[in-house]
């Protein structure tokens, strides 16, 4: 599957960039940029089921998504060996999956992943697509109004059969493959404490970013940025 993709930049470093689930590309409308400024060249997917990309085809009209498909869909949409690649949440399960089947990435971060967290309510994240402008903008009051616009256009092209790629939630990955950084939110609901110290132990490095909810770049830009400082 080829999915739709934003880029910025021309830079000679590649840098790829994985949103998270009810997210597209323009969740990345600041990182993206700023990255350029550092002289990478920036590549930002939309997910399946998420933006301008396909949604999955199933049997008799069921859609089912798998983190697996997901990730091959971002190795055959990404042409370049990224020197950097960031994922959120979704994104950054579905990126470390990538590197797990062969995508070529010389240094991962992943901020605030879900793997081996506590079990969510589907309902309710389905639910979330019918969220209106000034629901959006009162659960985020940090985001700024940019942001909660993105939001609502994006939950308007999210395929929420989507969350079916999170069915189960992956566990904790056995050990970092290449150059990982775990960037938290604080405190974070996904990777407890108890799990944090196992990632540690499993060659990651992890930071959070103080205050920061699970969307910690559009929470706080500043620290996100200044949060992967020796890693971009």
């Amino acid at each position: 599957m080829q999915l739709t993709a934003h880029s910025w930049g021309t830079g000679d470093r590649v840098a790829l960039l994985v949103h998270g689930l009810m997210a597209d590309h323009s969740t990345w409308r600041r990182v993206g940029p700023a990255l350029a400024d550092r002289g990478y060249r920036v590549l930002a997917v939309d997910l399946p089921g998420h933006g301008g990309s396909p949604r999955a085809a199933g049997a008799s009209g069921v859609r089912r998504y798998s983190l697996t498909d997901m990730a091959l869909a971002v190795t055959a949409t990404c042409p370049y060996k990224p020197d950097l690649a960031v994922g959120h949440s979704l994104g950054a399960m579905v990126l470390e999956r990538a590197i797990q089947r062969g995508l070529t990435v010389h240094r991962a971060v992943y901020s605030d992943p879900s793997w081996g967290g506590p079990p969510r309510d589907r309902a309710a994240t389905r639910a979330y697509k019918q969220a209106t402008y000034e629901q959006i903008e009162a659960a985020n009051p940090r985001w700024g109004a940019a942001a909660v616009g993105d939001e609502v256009l994006s939950l308007e092209r999210w395929d929420p059969e989507t969350v079916t790629a999170l069915e189960p939630l992956p566990a904790l990955p056995a050990s970092a493959l290449v150059p990982s950084l775990v960037l938290l939110a604080d405190p974070s609901e996904r990777i407890l404490p108890e799990q944090q110290g196992r990632l540690r132990a499993r060659g990651f490095e992890l930071r959070s970013v103080a205050g920061a909810g699970h969307s910690i770049h559009r929470d706080d830009f500043h620290g996100f940025m200044e949060g992967m400082a020796g890693w971009i």
